[in-house]
């Protein structure tokens, strides 16, 4: 009873009662971020983070898939926008499981929270490996299973959190109300080997977990925001002395996977 009223009291009036599928929320997203300072503030470092992983010694485009509520595209020139939702001002609209381009045509793909809706990742992983060129990457920013985070995704986030799932798969649903956040962690740190066997082109190159709680202070893009934009360096500070335990902490990891030869 307690949590609920926590839970209602923290909810932005302007996303409460909304269908989570609809295009119109995806669109509310990216205005609750551009409209946030905090939280525009962290997807822009967060955006930082991935332009800098993408490889510069190829060419070829680089796609995001999952564009909707993000400004990505201002911080990657020549990006290739996406979304599995008619939205206004992207570039192109298809299922995230079946990618329409050529053999060995991008440089990359990026993501930003958008991995764990994916309902056949497997598939999603073996299309990616035919599209992006021999050392070209997938990029992404996910949800990340730690002590901390169980907590948090458990009883303040919509999302199913499931870290005991056997399987990759899961029912499908809607875009975004179809989901397991402990998905990237599965596959790519409890499932390596298995990866490593079923999908042998992709190199997990690097997971670096962060971001323990700038997230939530900023009230993401569905609750309020917590603390004002100019405590940001602050609590970025406070992130870093955190570092040493930071897998104990963390809410989120930047995953970089490579396309090998």
């Amino acid at each position: 009873m307690l949590l609920n009223t926590i839970k209602s009291w923290l909810a932005l009036p302007v996303t409460q009662n909304l269908d989570i599928d609809s295009p119109e929320t995806t669109t509310l997203r990216l205005r609750i971020i551009k409209e946030n300072p905090f939280l525009r503030k962290l997807y822009s470092e967060w955006y930082a983070s991935i332009a800098w992983h993408l490889p510069r010694n190829l060419d070829g485009s680089v796609v995001e898939i999952g564009s909707g509520g993000g400004f990505l595209k201002d911080i990657i020139p020549g990006l290739v926008t996406s979304e599995d939702l008619r939205i206004p001002d992207v570039d192109l609209i298809f299922d995230g499981h079946r990618l329409p381009f050529r053999r060995e045509s991008l440089r990359g793909i990026v993501m930003l929270d958008v991995f764990h809706h994916l309902s056949r990742a497997k598939l999603f992983l073996a299309e990616a490996s035919d599209c992006i060129k021999p050392d070209g990457a997938i990029i992404m920013i996910e949800p990340w299973r730690t002590g901390w985070s169980k907590v948090i995704y458990k009883y303040l986030d919509h999302d199913s959190f499931d870290a005991e799932a056997q399987n990759w798969d899961f029912p499908e649903s809607g875009p975004l109300s179809g989901s397991n956040l402990a998905l990237p962690w599965i596959i790519f740190d409890r499932d390596r080997k298995i990866l490593e066997q079923q999908l042998p082109l992709w190199q997990v190159k690097d997971i670096t977990l962060h971001t323990p709680f700038r997230y939530l202070l900023s009230g993401g893009v569905s609750l309020r925001s917590l603390t004002p934009v100019c405590s940001f360096s602050m609590w970025k500070r406070f992130e870093e002395l955190l570092q040493p335990w930071i897998h104990v902490w963390a809410m989120f990891a930047t995953i970089v996977l490579r396309r090998k030869d």
